[in-house]
């Protein structure tokens, strides 16, 4: 940037344009906005907690009082998890060799058989589960869903392996005792399995965080899938009780994951007689400092571990402290296999396990706890359930069993050499998720057609107001916080000047503690008292607003920005170059794993910062507040899509360098996929469930009737023209039905990853600068 000699305004109060104190030359910007805005969510994860009650009316008359009080609550507690794929009819099948002989494996009590049985089936394809069926070959007196860690593999608490200091198994004690067992497989934390074999890439992301990545913004979990699997079992429980005639009582135990997986059954499932939850239940609130593939979206607005422990009543739930496995984080990083998200599984503070079960037992009635605490980390130190929390929760089923010996039976130092390859059956568990995931990617496209265009399209009824309610809902989708409600409290010092304008830091409030800043540039030579039209101009991912002013091409930023800002405000433009949010590596996607659980995202955030920057901006007499477009690049271009479309003061939209099949890009790992988010880094990037209301022309259209317009590199790796045509041929066709063909437009040029500015610049001066 060329510097100017002379008298330079905006180095003493009230030297500038515009009301304003003098900003602390030496106040950091960029980092202190960034640890405003996380000190602003971690009080917001503390304060929930003592909002949660506000959201419940729990009737403890009787149980089905209470389970009518509740419904809202289980069913919202569904929809986060992503258990909405409605289950078949409850069907299981041996797995055989390939000598078509069943696995099984048998002493004198039991049999062990490896089984799946059929989880959900239809449209998007059939969703099995696998596992160990555990018979005894006496009486059944009992049922029950055994979940083990995702560390553990099914034959390991069936007793058939020696494999670590579990391998006596309780499953296998279950079942000397009289109870039949089923025993799902889980995802676990290796990677191997995490890639593409068509793409020819692969990750070090957990198989559990593999899934993760392509189902949020689907609306589908892990999680949920695996309580799927879970809670398909139960229904051939309960199918096989009605079959026999013999109302047997199921129970749903788990340690570490499956005990995070029983604590949401027994929570959801009122048919589940007793759970024992063994080695989760803990304070939530630090849950983004855990592996990312528990980030459940909105949870703590009204489930912590506690209150999910009382949706159980009267059910008996056991809760027991113990130990599990530990994990600092991903598998490590080797050649071709990196972008795994940080995340620690660690044995939480007795005291605070303590601490959110005694909150639940203060949500009951006295007298009419259905919670029991064990303290088993010091009674058993392999970190399975003790002999004493198995003991009760197998009494709550009616059965006085017997624990104080251990399974030699079965004890082996591998599993039999005719078993079923166990890598295999893993592979086969990431696939069946993947798959079913990857068929809802055109589903959700036709859920958008009837949800969305459909009510567009029926020409009845007022179409701003039919908008106006599609607006809310993005909201609701990206997480809304209140408007902004502080006091701009302007601070500005001086940035920089050249021949053409003079450059301006300034900073405004947002909420308490939070921030917004940016440089404005004001066009030099113009009459101030003639309002004329401004552009915010937006940075991408890793920027800083000085990114899109920089002429000099010996500058990184140069490459892709091209000074576009600068190069706005030569023409005469007022310009405003943001800071965002997604800056500064981790630290940024810190704060969405901070705002997920809330219900909120890096956009909540993002579009309160941008209400308060175009409002500040209309208030100002040497801009026209009907005349405010915004334009940005990549990063800055996704904000291009959502901040507009909730956002009504922004006049026009300019997406450059991002709009695409936003859906595809995000969740997608077939051999179109080429860069798709499921096999990078940036793990912020998924947003819950957005498939199936808003991808990129959804949002468009929520700009409309306002200008909009799209600049598209034929080389920009980002995405491909196919995709990029698809998308916008529903912008191109909303923008014709509402007969403003005209205010629409794409501009493909032959570059990459760049603004281009030709076409761009005179779709602003014909909709911002001759649009008087």
């Amino acid at each position: 940037m060329t510097g100017i000699p002379g008298k330079i305004l905006g180095q003493t109060e009230n030297e500038f344009p515009f009301q304003a104190r003098l900003l602390d030359e030496k106040f950091d910007l960029p980092n202190t906005m960034m640890k405003g805005v996380g000190e602003f969510l971690d009080q917001a994860l503390q304060k929930s907690k003592a909002t949660r009650n506000d959201f419940w009316q729990r009737d403890f008359t009787s149980s089905e009082a209470f389970n009518q009080s509740i419904a809202s609550q289980r069913q919202e507690l569904q929809e986060i998890l992503g258990l909405i794929d409605k289950r078949s009819a409850p069907f299981m099948s041996y797995q055989e060799s390939g000598a078509l002989e069943p696995y099984t494996f048998e002493n004198e009590k039991y049999t062990i058989s490896a089984v799946k049985w059929r989880v959900f089936d239809g449209v998007y394809g059939e969703f099995y589960a696998e596992g160990l069926l555990i018979s005894p070959k006496g009486e059944t007196k009992a049922r029950v869903v055994y979940v083990p860690d995702a560390a553990t593999a099914p034959e390991v608490v069936a007793g058939m392996t020696g494999e670590g200091e579990t391998g006596f198994g309780r499953a296998a004690h279950m079942a000397r005792n009289g109870v039949e067992v089923m025993v799902p497989v889980l995802l676990n934390r290796k990677d191997t399995f995490s890639g593409s074999s068509i793409q020819g890439k692969f990750t070090n992301q957990t198989h559990r965080e593999y899934i993760y990545r392509q189902g949020f913004i689907l609306g589908r979990h892990v999680i949920g899938y695996e309580l799927q699997k879970v809670l398909a079992a139960v229904d051939w429980f309960q199918a096989k009780n009605e079959r026999t005639g013999n109302p047997l009582k199921i129970g749903v135990a788990g340690h570490g994951e499956g005990g995070m997986l029983s604590l949401y059954a027994a929570a959801l499932d009122s048919r589940i007689s007793a759970s024992l939850v063994s080695g989760y239940f803990d304070q939530r609130e630090n849950i983004w400092k855990e592996p990312i593939y528990r980030n459940v979206f909105a949870l703590l607005k009204k489930f912590g571990d506690a209150e999910l422990a009382v949706m159980s009543w009267p059910q008996k739930l056991n809760i027991e402290d113990s130990l599990y496995p530990e994990a600092s984080g991903p598998p490590a990083p080797s050649a071709g296999r990196t972008g795994a998200a940080p995340g620690v599984l660690s044995i939480p503070e007795l005291s605070s396990v303590k601490a959110e079960w005694q909150r639940a037992e203060a949500m009951l009635p006295k007298g009419k706890s259905n919670l029991r605490f064990f303290e088993g980390r010091n009674a058993l130190g392999n970190g399975e359930q003790s002999d004493k929390s198995l003991s009760v929760f197998l009494k709550d089923l009616g059965i006085e069993a017997e624990l104080n010996e251990k399974n030699t039976s079965l004890l082996s130092s591998g599993l039999p050499s005719h078993w079923l390859n166990v890598e295999h059956r893993q592979e086969r568990a990431v696939r069946a998720m993947e798959n079913h995931v990857q068929q809802l990617i055109p589903a959700s496209e036709t859920i958008r057609n009837t949800t969305f265009w459909q009510t567009l399209d029926s020409n009845s009824g007022d179409l701003k107001a039919i908008k106006s309610a599609h607006r809310a809902r993005l909201w609701e989708e990206l997480g809304k916080l209140p408007d902004p409600n502080v006091p701009n409290n302007t601070e500005a010092r001086f940035y920089a000047e050249t021949e053409g304008w003079t450059a301006y830091e300034v900073k405004l409030d947002v909420w308490e503690g939070v921030f917004a800043w940016g440089i404005l540039l004001v066009p030099k030579g113009v009459d101030l008292t003639m309002p004329l039209a401004a552009v915010v101009t937006q940075h991408g991912l890793e920027g800083l607003p000085k990114d899109v002013l920089t002429k000099d091409k010996t500058e990184r930023a140069y490459k892709p920005y091209k000074g576009f800002a600068s190069d706005l405000a030569d023409r005469g433009y007022v310009v405003f170059a943001p800071h965002n949010l997604y800056w500064g590596q981790d630290n940024f996607r810190v704060l969405q794993r901070k705002a997920n659980p809330l219900g909120l995202s890096l956009y909540s955030i993002i579009t309160g910062q941008h209400q308060c920057i175009v409002d500040w901006l209309g208030q100002q007499d040497f801009v026209d507040s009907e005349r405010i477009g915004f334009y940005g690049l990549s990063y800055g271009g996704k904000t291009a899509m959502r901040v507009p479309a909730l956002v009504e003061g922004y006049a026009l939209s300019i997406c450059s360098g991002d709009f695409n099949e936003w859906v595809r890009k995000v969740a997608s790992t077939d051999y179109e996929a080429f860069n798709s988010y499921p096999f990078t880094g940036e793990y912020e990037i998924p947003e819950w469930n957005l498939a199936n209301t808003f991808n990129y022309a959804e949002m468009a259209a929520l700009i409309a009737p306002r200008p909009f317009m799209v600049e598209r590199g034929h080389k920009d790796a980002v995405g491909t023209d196919k995709w990029v045509a698809y998308e916008y041929a529903k912008v191109r066709r909303h923008y014709a039905n509402i007969q403003q063909e005209g205010s629409t437009k794409i501009a493909y040029f032959n570059d990459g990853h760049t603004i281009n500015g030709k076409e761009s610049f005179a779709f602003l001066d014909r909709f911002l600068k001759n649009a008087k």
